[in-house]
């Protein structure tokens, strides 16, 4: 049973509530599963298998998290509560019985003897195109420099533009905004031009 002692000081570190939560995680998956390797992954503790990741716990202010890497088929409980499976994790009795606790274990290993890999998130959708607030209309209809600058920029920085003027409260303000993108337009500037030097 192979223990990283960086893993030994995340836990002591932790609130009174969390550490028993966390040492019951880490004796149930290395009773689950020998084999497993402990190690720190963007900054909390998580457990290997064959080199690949197996599962992983943290501790947060109020709640404790536990979740498998690979879960096709394993059992979700309260997935979405919190990080992880498990939910929200305040005491021992929120844990699932050791028993079943192993055999998810073993059901995640399988998954990775098997070769499975990790889902990859769904794609998000794109977002809409930019809706040009009048002003700005205004602005590219009377400069067609500033308007091709504008048609050659990329969505997200057309969105900027939209976005900066449309939102302003006060036609005046956005009267203003527009005249300055009057200027970075015609000249080819992105919106945020002044900070991408730094």
């Amino acid at each position: 049973m192979p223990i990283d002692s960086r893993v030994d000081a995340y836990i002591t570190k932790q609130a009174d509530f969390a550490r028993p939560i966390l040492i019951e995680l880490r004796a149930r998956i290395h009773a689950a599963n020998p084999g497993v390797v402990e190690t720190i992954k963007w900054g909390m503790p998580f457990f290997t298998h064959a080199g690949k990741p197996l599962a992983n716990m943290a501790a947060f202010k109020a709640h404790a998290s536990f979740g498998f890497w690979q879960r096709a088929g394993l059992p979700t409980g309260k997935e979405g509560e919190a990080m992880g499976q498990f939910g929200k994790l305040t005491t021992l009795a929120d844990l699932p019985d050791s028993e079943s606790f192993a055999a998810m274990v073993a059901a995640a290993v399988a998954l990775i003897d098997g070769g499975a890999a990790k889902p990859m998130r769904p794609a998000r959708p794109p977002k809409p195109a930019p809706v040009v607030p009048p002003e700005l209309a205004a602005v590219l209809a009377a400069d067609p420099v500033a308007a091709t600058h504008f048609a050659g920029f990329a969505p997200s920085c057309r969105r900027e533009y939209c976005d900066w003027i449309g939102e302003a409260k006060r036609p005046e303000t956005r009267d203003k905004r527009a005249a300055e993108a009057a200027l970075w337009l015609h000249e080819g500037k992105r919106r945020n031009w002044k900070h991408e030097a730094c």
